[in-house]
């Protein structure tokens, strides 16, 4: 085979990978997006307070989900996960989400393991505002108030009132109870530029709309859904 033959040949095979770069790139956000996806439909379709959680999320200014919330510790612990932002417009549309990853630490008498979902709310302008920071600090720049789903949650409905953040969660574990207070959430650029091909901050996604990705969109079907004014 001459040196022209194969150097075409090997183009040819670079350029069909090509596409498959950007989706590789994709697929744990994509992934994100879809567990996120699970999430929503189950808080607002099963178990206990469900109609709590569609009244707050019909009123909401955005959302954040975070599908799996590790929580783990003997004396000391601490918790983790990441995250997804949607925001909505003055029409009632939802954008295509930001990513979040958070950590937190604890020190006392703790034990055991804990998996857990948890959907953030965010009932005011000021609450998305403060979560609009590349680093924002639960209990720090915005009331945090938890809403009862199912046993072992602190905080309960009533305690919501007027707050800027509302949190509901779904605890499977060992430990008796959650709290996401001193939590520290920063925004993923990285995971954003992968999922949408291009640097753009967390305001453009969520306030402005100017990404959008297809695979968030039966995320934000599923909020227009059950979050239509």
């Amino acid at each position: 085979m001459s040196r022209v033959m194969m150097r075409r040949l090997l183009l040819g095979a670079a350029l069909l990978l090509l596409p498959l770069a950007p989706a590789r790139a994709q697929q744990e956000q994509q992934a994100l997006v879809d567990r996120a996806t699970l999430a929503v439909q189950e808080l607002v379709t099963t178990g206990d307070g469900t109609q709590d959680v569609i009244s707050y999320l019909r009123r909401a200014r955005a959302v954040m989900v975070c599908p799996r919330v590790f929580r783990a510790g003997f004396i000391f612990g601490g918790e983790g996960g990441t995250c997804a932002l949607v925001g909505r417009d003055a029409a009632g549309s939802w954008s295509s989400p930001a990513f979040y990853s958070f950590g937190s630490g604890s020190f006392g008498l703790q034990a055991g393991i804990q998996d857990s979902l948890v959907m953030m709310m965010i009932m005011t302008d000021r609450g998305l505002q403060a979560v609009m920071d590349s680093q924002f600090k639960v209990g720090a720049d915005a009331a945090l108030a938890l809403a009862t789903i199912g046993g072992g949650i602190q905080g309960s409905t009533t305690a919501a009132a007027g707050a800027d953040i509302v949190a509901v969660a779904r605890n499977r574990g060992l430990f008796a109870g959650m709290t996401l207070q001193g939590t520290i959430f920063s925004y993923r650029a990285d995971w954003a530029q992968a999922y949408y091909g291009r640097q753009v901050s967390a305001r453009q996604i969520v306030l402005a709309m100017e990404a959008h990705n297809a695979g968030s969109d039966p995320l934000r079907a599923m909020l227009m859904r059950h979050g239509a004014n």
